[in-house]
């Protein structure tokens, strides 16, 4: 199993390979402490579930994953009292759920990480991603963000089994 560790310095490493990144406008916080939108990430190693991406903004991410393309309709639930929370939706949905096809490029590429998922606690933080950062690296909301370039060549080194953790 290979792991790739992103810090809260703002660096993501695997193997000899160190990109930058951001991590969540709440810093970082222990698994049992992440709540439902307070922007944290969750110290810990998540497996990734699964590859997703915008068809329209670039050829699928060459991977040991299957990729999903991503349709206008699609989302996640980030309702913790509804029975779909952190999975994804179709939208429109009746619950709040977070939209993942943007305009702003941050999903052209979306990891689905395992955090809360196994099983699902409500409240305990929905939508763990790797996705791509913006230009300045600003802070996400709770998830890793790596340039679009960097995210694809990880991915070419991701094999079922592998991980992303979130670190001191």
């Amino acid at each position: 199993m290979q792991v790739f560790a992103a810090s809260t310095s703002g660096w993501l490493t695997y193997g000899q390979t160190k990109v930058r990144c951001s991590i969540g406008k709440g810093g970082a916080k222990s698994a049992q402490e992440k709540r439902e939108g307070d922007g944290a990430s969750p110290f810990g190693v998540w497996p990734i579930r699964a590859i997703l991406w915008r068809e329209d903004r670039g050829p699928k991410p060459a991977s040991g994953f299957e990729a999903t393309a991503i349709q206008p309709h699609h989302g996640w639930c980030d309702a913790a009292e509804d029975t779909n929370y952190n999975r994804p939706i179709t939208h429109p949905y009746p619950a709040s759920a977070e939209h993942l096809w943007r305009e702003d490029g941050l999903y052209n590429i979306i990891v689905v990480l395992g955090h809360n998922d196994d099983p699902v606690v409500p409240a305990m933080g929905s939508a763990i991603f790797m996705h791509c950062a913006s230009e300045d690296y600003r802070p996400t909301e709770g998830c890793v963000a790596l340039a679009e370039a960097d995210l694809r060549e990880l991915l070419k080194q991701a094999k079922p089994g592998d991980a992303v953790a979130f670190i001191a």
